[in-house]
């Protein structure tokens, strides 16, 4: 038999769980083969929602489905994180203490924020990379009367659109409550432009200067006094706020960390064959590789189909055939009921669309289609 172990249940683990499912169906049901699947929580979370959290647009109960509901009944679902790896038995163990093996394992444990990376970003900044995180901020925001907002991105971060995003939406906000004559925004981003994509930077900034919003680049921040409610920049400059809005750094998981398998977090992983550099039984999904492509669903969701194609063919034929092109998919949301989308891969850069009406629907319509998504269905 041959044993398929995903450790990590979001977006990427799910669709490759699924996928696998349906592409080993007889050999799964002649047991010669299975799909396990661990993950740290019995609920699914639709991570994107976070934003439409903050802005009242979802509530909480809106983001989370039960993760067994979602998967092919053929898969082994545990809820029992992994916290050791040995790649070198083919083995994990997992909270619960049990040990799990595999022939093919595939890891995609996902990111986390570290706001304390930055001293005092923790105390002073509002995010939208957790639940609670992304209530806080809708209570910020509805409670703001006027001021200074600025939004400070540290890199690498989860969903690269979303400091576009933030401020097109906190705009539109205070201007449907009256209150744009009142507020000053201020936009930060480490690197010579307004986002990381320069296609992306070259459409956006003519929309800031539309919309009287201040950028700064080369911004990366050292530390956040709150008490003056100033961000310092390593470069020298410095950013007062009333309101401070992050997109903080991320790192990968701290398993991954803690057993060392990549740095700071980041598994170092084959381009084209998403394999574990040094490993060829061990792939990488989504955030957790090292690739420098978008940290967004739509690259788990990608790689997932391409890793579900190639571990089947390993598991019947012994060999793999297809590569992964870096192809991502990005929506970005452009303010009140507009907008846009970059799609791009490894060769060939976005060349966003002007905002519309009907993308903003259809990205709205996908946040509900999402559950069929990761079910493999679309």
């Amino acid at each position: 038999m041959k044993r398929i172990l995903i450790v990590g249940g979001g977006t990427g683990g799910t669709i490759l769980a699924n996928n696998l499912a349906r592409r080993l169906r007889q050999e799964i049901d002649s047991a010669r083969a299975s799909v396990t699947l661990l993950s740290a929580s019995a609920r699914h979370m639709y991570q994107p929602g976070l934003l439409y959290v903050a802005f009242g647009k979802m509530a909480p109960s809106e983001l989370y489905v039960d993760q067994e509901t979602l998967l092919d009944p053929a898969i082994h679902f545990h809820v029992d994180p992994v916290e050791s790896f040995d790649l070198d038995h083919n083995e994990v163990k997992a909270k619960s203490g049990k040990t799990y093996g595999y022939d093919y394992l595939a890891i995609c444990t996902g990111s986390r924020p570290v706001l304390a990376s930055v001293p005092g970003l923790m105390e002073s900044a509002h995010h939208v990379y957790t639940e609670d995180a992304a209530v806080k901020t809708a209570e910020a925001l509805r409670t703001f009367e006027g001021g200074r907002i600025a939004i400070v991105t540290g890199v690498p971060h989860k969903c690269p659109m979303v400091p576009l995003e933030l401020t097109f939406m906190m705009y539109d906000y205070f201007k449907d409550r009256d209150l744009l004559d009142k507020v000053s925004f201020t936009y930060t981003y480490p690197i010579g432009r307004i986002h990381s994509l320069e296609n992306v930077a070259k459409w956006a900034a003519p929309e800031f200067d539309r919309m009287g919003v201040r950028y700064e680049t080369l911004f990366n921040a050292k530390e956040v006094d709150g008490v003056q409610k100033r961000v310092h920049s390593e470069e020298g400059s410095v950013v007062e706020f009333d309101l401070l809005i992050a997109v903080p750094p991320h790192k990968g998981m701290e398993v991954i960390e803690q057993n060392k398998l990549g740095t700071a977090g980041w598994i170092p992983t084959n381009r084209a064959t998403l394999a574990m550099e040094g490993r060829e039984n061990v792939f990488v999904l989504g955030d957790t590789t090292n690739l420098p492509i978008s940290k967004a669903g739509s690259t788990a969701h990608y790689e997932a189909e391409v890793l579900g194609e190639n571990l089947a063919r390993l598991a019947t034929q012994g060999g793999a055939m297809r590569s992964y092109e870096g192809k991502v998919f990005c929506f970005i949301e452009a303010g009140k009921d507009r907008a846009t989308y970059a799609s791009f891969d490894y060769k060939n850069p976005p060349q966003p669309r002007p905002p519309s009406r009907a993308i903003h629907w259809f990205k709205l319509a996908y946040n509900r289609l999402y559950w069929n998504s990761v079910r493999g269905l679309l």
